[in-house]
C-alpha cells in the first residue's frame, strides 16, 4: 500500500470538500473531512473493486453512503477515481442541474448506488444489496463458473444507527448471515446538536456482536488498519456480517471546529484557507496534484483489468448455461397479464386470496420475483408456493422472512431493486405502511419497481376496530409522487393490478386489498376490467339514456355503485377507478370518455376519508366516505354503520 500517496489523496479530498461547501456557503463537512482516510483506502487502495468506466459492472463491490449528508465524501472519491464526474462538477456541488446534488441520488451520479440522506436508510438499502448479492451468487455461480463474489459496503455514522430502520436491518442481517456485506461505522463521537452522549450510551461492539455481527474497532486515520480491518473482513466468509467501528474525528482538518458538533455542518468552512495550509495544500482552490491523479489512473487500469478477466469468464459461464443466462436477464413478459389464469364466473372471494393466487401465476412468469412478508404469510397471502425460504440454508429461496420489521422490509426491498438483479415484493396490513413510509417515499424517489402487497385495507377488518382500520391510508399513500396506488375490486382486477405492478419500470407499486369478500363483476368481461386496471380507470357500467350522474368507486366499494346505479335506473354511470395515477397518464381523450366534463352530478365511494377524491367530484360532487376512525365490530356492521351501503349511496346520488 502507497501509504505517502493515500495521505496526500486524503488531504486533497478534503480540500475538494471545504472547497465545494466553502463555495455554496451549504452541506455538511463532518463526515468528508472525519473519513478522508476510509475513502483513500476504498477507493485508492483496492479496498472496493470498481472499475470507473463501467459503473454498473455486475460484479463490482457496492458502496453505499448512507450517512448521506456526507455526499461530497463521495464525490470527491468519485472524482479522483475517474468516474466520469468531473472536476466542475464538483465545483457546482449543490447547486441546480448539477450531478453533485446536496444528497446523493441514484441515475443521477455515475457511481451512486442508493438514494440516501434519510438517516438509516443505506443500511437498509445495504442489506438490500447484500441479500440479492448472496441470492445471485447462488442460483447462478456454477461449480466452473464463479460470477458472483463482491462485497457490499456501507458507510454510517452514530445517526444512522439511531434511527430503527437501521436496527431493523441489522438484525435481518445477522440472522440471515450475510458475510458480503461490511458495515464501516464512522463513529466520532457527535451528533449534529451535541456530543454523541448525550443521546447515547451504547456498546456498539457488544451491540453487533449481539446482532451475530464480527466487529472490530480501529483507528479511522490509520490507514493501514484501514486496509487490514477491510481485507479482513472480505476474506472471512465465516457465515456473518462485519462491522468495522472506525474511531474518527468529525471535521478533521479544521482545527477550529473538528472534533466537536460544530464540525459536523457547513460552520468549518469559514476557515477554508487556513485549513488548506495546516492540510498541506496550495492556496489554489480544488486542488488536485499530478500525482494523486497518476496513481488513481493505475487504479483504475486494474479495476478495468479484473473486470476484463471476469468478463472472460462471464462470457464462458453464459455460453455453457445458456438457461441460467437467460435468467439473469430477467425482465417481464409483455404479455403477463394472458398468462394470468382467469377465475371462474362467480366467483366470490378476498381481493387478498385473489392475489395469493394471482401470485403464483406471476411468480411463474416472473422468476426474478422475490415475495416478503413482515411476518403475516399467512394473512397477507403473497407466499411463492415451492418457492422455497431465503436464508442460510438456502439462498435461493424465494420467500423472505423479514419478521416483524416493516420499515426494514422497505429499506431492504429498495436495496433489492437498486441492485436490479431481482423483483423485489413486501407485504403487511395496509394500517402499517406508515411505518415504512420513509423507505416508500425513496422508492418512488429513486424510481425503484417495488411491490408492496397491502392487505386489510378499510374498516372491512371489522373487530380488530380502529387501530387497525386504515382509513386515512390509501389517501396518505396516493399523495406521494410517482407511488402508483392500486385498489381492485375483484378477482379479474386483481390480476390486471399486479400484472400492472410487475410490468411498471420506472416507481413503485402499491396493491390495496381487501379481507373481506367482494363479489365479481361478471357484467363485465374479464379483458374489460384487466385491461380497465392498466389504464387506471375505466366505464363499469354504461348509462342507459342521457347521461345525468357519474358514480365513481375503487376497491370493495365498486359493488355498491353498481348496486346503487340499478336502484337509480337509467342515465347513472359508475366509473371504477382502481388507479387514480395510472388513469392520470391516459391520454386528455380517453379521461374525458370515462369522465366527461359535462357531467358534474357525480359521487364518490370509498371505505376511506374523501381527501384525494376532489381532483375528479369537482365543486359539486359528493363524497360517500368516511372522514373519521373507524368502529369495532363486525366488518359488515361497520361498512352498513358507516354508510357504505348501496342504498346510502343511491341517496346521495339523487341529491347530486
Amino acid at each position: 500500500m502507497k501509504t505517502d500517496i493515500l495521505t496526500q489523496a486524503a488531504a486533497q479530498a478534503r480540500g475538494l470538500s471545504i472547497d465545494a461547501v466553502h463555495a455554496c456557503s451549504s452541506g455538511h463537512l463532518g463526515l468528508p473531512l472525519g473519513c478522508a482516510e476510509i475513502g483513500a483506502v476504498l477507493y485508492g487502495a483496492g479496498g472496493l473493486r470498481y472499475d470507473p468506466s463501467a459503473p454498473k459492472w455486475l460484479n463490482r463491490d457496492r458502496f453505499v453512503l448512507s450517512a448521506g449528508h456526507g455526499s461530497m465524501f463521495l464525490y470527491g472519491w468519485l472524482h479522483l477515481a475517474g468516474y466520469a464526474l468531473s472536476l466542475d462538477e464538483v465545483k457546482n456541488f449543490r447547486q441546480l442541474g448539477s450531478e453533485t446534488p446536496g444528497h446523493p441520488e441514484y441515475d443521477e451520479t455515475p457511481g451512486v448506488e442508493a438514494t440516501t440522506g434519510p438517516l438509516g436508510q443505506g443500511i437498509g438499502n445495504a442489506v438490500g444489496y447484500a441479500l440479492s448479492g448472496k441470492r445471485a451468487a447462488a442460483q447462478f455461480n456454477t461449480p466452473e463458473h464463479k460470477i458472483f463474489d463482491h462485497h457490499v459496503i456501507a458507510l454510517h455514522g452514530d445517526g444512522c444507527l439511531q434511527e430503527g430502520v437501521a436496527k431493523e436491518a441489522i438484525a435481518f442481517a445477522g440472522h440471515n448471515q450475510l458475510d458480503n456485506l461490511i458495515l464501516i461505522y464512522d463513529s466520532n463521537d457527535v451528533t449534529l446538536d451535541a456530543m454523541a452522549k448525550r443521546t447515547q450510551s451504547e456498546d456498539a461492539e457488544v451491540y453487533f456482536t449481539s446482532q451475530g455481527f464480527d466487529a472490530v474497532v480501529i483507528d479511522g486515520h490509520d490507514l493501514t488498519a484501514i486496509d487490514g480491518a477491510i481485507a479482513q473482513a472480505k476474506s472471512n466468509d465465516n457465515g456473518k456480517p462485519k462491522v468495522i467501528i472506525a474511531k474518527t474525528t468529525i471535521g478533521k482538518g479544521i482545527p477550529e471546529v473538528e472534533g466537536t458538533a460544530a464540525g459536523h455542518g457547513e460552520g468549518g468552512a469559514k476557515f477554508a484557507e487556513a485549513a488548506r495550509q495546516g492540510l498541506g495544500l496550495p492556496a489554489e482552490t480544488f486542488y488536485v496534484s499530478d500525482e494523486v491523479r497518476a496513481h488513481f489512473a493505475e487504479v483504475a487500469q486494474t479495476g478495468a483489468a479484473e473486470r476484463a478477466a471476469w468478463e472472460e469468464t462471464f462470457a464462458q459461464w453464459t455460453q455453457a448455461n445458456p438457461d441460467l443466462a437467460e435468467q439473469l436477464q430477467g425482465g417481464v413478459p409483455d404479455d403477463l397479464i394472458d398468462q394470468i389464469p382467469t377465475f371462474e364466473a362467480g366467483t366470490k372471494a378476498a381481493t387478498r386470496a385473489s392475489g395469493g393466487n394471482v401470485m403464483q401465476a406471476v411468480a411463474k412468469a416472473v422468476p426474478s420475483l422475490v415475495s416478503g412478508s413482515a411476518d403475516l404469510y399467512g394473512s397477507t397471502k403473497n407466499y411463492i408456493k415451492d418457492g422455497g425460504d431465503f436464508g442460510p440454508d438456502d439462498y435461493t429461496g424465494r420467500n423472505i422472512w423479514f419478521g416483524i420489521r416493516e420499515h426494514g422490509m422497505g429499506a431492504i426491498c429498495n436495496g433489492i431493486a437498486y441492485d436490479g438483479i431481482f423483483k423485489a415484493s413486501g407485504a403487511t396490513f395496509l394500517v402499517f405502511a406508515d411505518y415504512m413510509r420513509g423507505s416508500i417515499r425513496l422508492a418512488a424517489l429513486a424510481k425503484l419497481p417495488v411491490t408492496y402487497i397491502f392487505t386489510h385495507d378499510s374498516v372491512g377488518v371489522g373487530e380488530d376496530g380502529p387501530t387497525h382500520q386504515p382509513v386515512e391510508t390509501v389517501s396518505g399513500l396516493r399523495v406521494i409522487p410517482n407511488l402508483d396506488v392500486i385498489r381492485p375490486a375483484d378477482a379479474e382486477e386483481t390480476a390486471g393490478a399486479f400484472a400492472a405492478a410487475l410490468q411498471r419500470s420506472d416507481g413503485p407499486t402499491a396493491l390495496i386489498l381487501t379481507r373481506q369478500n367482494v363479489p365479481a363483476q361478471d357484467s363485465l368481461t374479464v379483458s374489460e376490467r384487466r385491461e380497465g386496471v392498466l389504464k387506471g380507470g375505466y366505464i363499469a357500467k354504461k348509462e342507459s339514456g342521457p347521461l345525468k350522474c357519474i358514480l365513481m368507486a375503487t376497491g370493495s366499494e365498486l359493488q355498491h355503485a353498481m348496486g346503487a346505479a340499478e336502484q337509480l335506473g337509467e342515465g347513472v354511470r359508475v366509473v371504477s377507478l382502481p388507479c387514480f395515477e395510472r388513469f392520470e397518464r391516459q391520454s386528455a381523450d380517453y379521461i374525458e370518455s370515462v369522465l366527461p366534463s359535462s357531467c358534474t352530478a357525480r359521487v364518490a365511494i370509498e371505505a376511506g376519508v374523501s381527501s384525494t377524491w376532489g381532483k375528479y367530484l369537482g365543486f359539486s360532487g359528493k363524497a360517500v366516505c368516511i372522514d373519521r376512525f373507524g368502529l369495532s365490530a363486525p366488518g359488515d356492521t361497520v361498512m352498513s354503520q358507516l354508510g357504505m351501503t348501496a342504498e346510502n349511496v343511491a341517496k346521495v346520488a339523487r341529491e347530486a
